[in-house]
């Protein structure tokens, strides 16, 4: 719903009040009648109102800037408040007014005629169409001020109908009734107003909309990856709700699948509420189930370092870590133990003081290596002797996919081994070393051997 079209139901509003308390002033004024006085008050009331809201939607439009983060919605929470102070101080009006005539301080004789009859019915037509047209609007927009225009003309609707009565009750010989119609109006208006300020206060002072933290929660601790809901906030202004939440995550987490969790809150929360602005922020802590090497690991990736070889033992009740560190290979020794001392230092801090923990700093060439296939009697001598070696260990079979290619490192053997599904990676390793270190020992030259494990029946691995 566009700006333009609030601004459009705005001004018919303000055209409509203007109509109806010119009207209405002048059946009070020849009638006599405090209920059509009241009504022409309560009109006037109106107009000024809904001047007031055309302004504040003007302003509430506006985007938001470096000095109004949240937008300029607010400024409708504070036209609508300001009707209510005119509602209120119209029913303290009336009810003054009505309660003397009562009492006989201020008698007036009341001249019904068929005219400020028809005056009385057309604004009841009137006040019913505007009405709905604002109520229709302000529920597409969340338009606190359009809605508060909506039960003024709401509230002018079922007052005049009980002006309209009581001009036929003082028709028919019971003068009092006009002022009685009067203080039955005030109530209206009275209603009407308590019920707009309690919505305008709690817009005001940032009341999440009723249901909503509840919803959110449910929403929120559905999402996989949520270990606990840490709090929510959410602060409607205009259509918007501003949603705040935040979470935690375990650390051992990746980014990117921290950043998938934060996407699927922010999905869940946008299906439910679509017109809600969600920050979410993961907090990622420490599980008591965390090992050794998850803890490890994690210290080195949040550094940006690449460790292999990691090992950890109990030593005499003191812990023992070791692992290598990869470093460019160009990087100059001082720099490489510089980072290996950072690395060591957060891993005692992490698992204490007393653990013992020592790295190995090795080369990690980031440059793309040159290669070529090795020639073919080469890679026939080396694929012989693979399979050979294979042959003395039952635990692989049906060796394939062989390549054998040279670059200036030297040469690097792949292939492809089948396994019983039942047999666990470090049993299958072992053969595997014993495999790669029999072929190094009888060709020198071979630099690393890559041998991807397959489970029997699982099919050829693509290439």
């Amino acid at each position: 719903m566009s700006g333009s079209e609030k601004q459009s139901v705005a001004l018919a509003s303000m055209a409509a009040s203007a109509l109806l308390a010119a009207t209405k002033f002048l059946a009070a004024l020849f009638t006599g009648s405090l209920g059509i006085l009241s009504e022409a008050i309560h009109s006037v009331i109106d107009f000024g109102a809904t001047i007031v809201t055309y302004f504040a939607i003007r302003v509430s439009d506006r985007p938001a800037d470096d000095e109004h983060h949240y937008g300029h919605a607010k400024v409708e929470s504070v036209a609508a408040l300001v009707e209510t102070g005119l509602l209120f101080l119209t029913t303290a009006w009336i009810c003054w007014e009505a309660i003397r005539r009562l009492l006989g301080e201020d008698a007036h004789e009341v001249d019904v005629t068929w005219w400020a009859v028809a005056i009385i019915a057309g604004s009841i037509i009137i006040d019913f169409n505007r009405a709905r047209a604002l109520k229709r609007v302000a529920e597409k927009t969340s338009s606190e001020a359009l809605e508060a225009d909506a039960l003024h003309f709401s509230s002018d609707m079922w007052s005049s109908i009980v002006v309209l009565l009581g001009l036929g009750a003082v028709w028919l010989g019971v003068p009092a009734a006009d002022s009685v119609a009067a203080l039955i109006v005030s109530a209206f208006i009275a209603h009407a107003g308590w019920e707009l300020g309690a919505r305008t206060m709690n817009s005001l002072l940032d009341a999440a909309p009723a249901g909503a933290t509840e919803i959110v929660r449910g929403l929120v601790n559905d999402v996989h990856g949520v270990l606990a809901l840490k709090s929510i906030r959410l602060r409607p202004s205009g259509a918007t709700m501003f949603t705040s939440i935040v979470v935690e995550v375990a650390r051992t987490m990746p980014i990117d699948e921290i950043v998938k969790t934060k996407d699927a809150i922010t999905a869940a929360v946008q299906q439910r509420f679509p017109n809600a602005d969600i920050t979410v922020t993961a907090n990622p802590v420490a599980l008591d189930s965390e090992t050794v090497f998850q803890k490890v690991m994690l210290i080195a990736s949040r550094r940006n370092l690449a460790i292999h070889h990691l090992n950890a033992q109990q030593i005499g009740g003191r812990l023992a870590i070791s692992f290598d560190l990869e470093v460019d290979g160009l990087m100059p020794l001082g720099e490489a133990h510089d980072r290996a001392t950072e690395l060591e230092d957060a891993i005692r801090t992490e698992l204490g003081s007393d653990a013992e923990v020592e790295s190995h700093i090795e080369p990690q060439p980031e440059r793309m290596l040159q290669g070529q296939d090795a020639p073919s009697g080469l890679t026939a001598e080396v694929s012989n002797a693979l399979l050979a070696l294979a042959a003395a260990h039952d635990r692989l079979s049906d060796i394939h996919s062989i390549r054998l290619r040279r670059n200036e490192e030297g040469l690097f053997l792949h292939y492809h081994c089948s396994c019983s599904p039942a047999d666990t990676v470090e049993q299958i390793h072992q053969d595997i070393d014993h495999v790669e270190a029999g072929l190094k020992d009888r060709f020198p030259d071979i630099r690393r051997v890559i041998a991807h494990a397959e489970p029997v029946g699982a099919g050829l691995h693509a290439l």
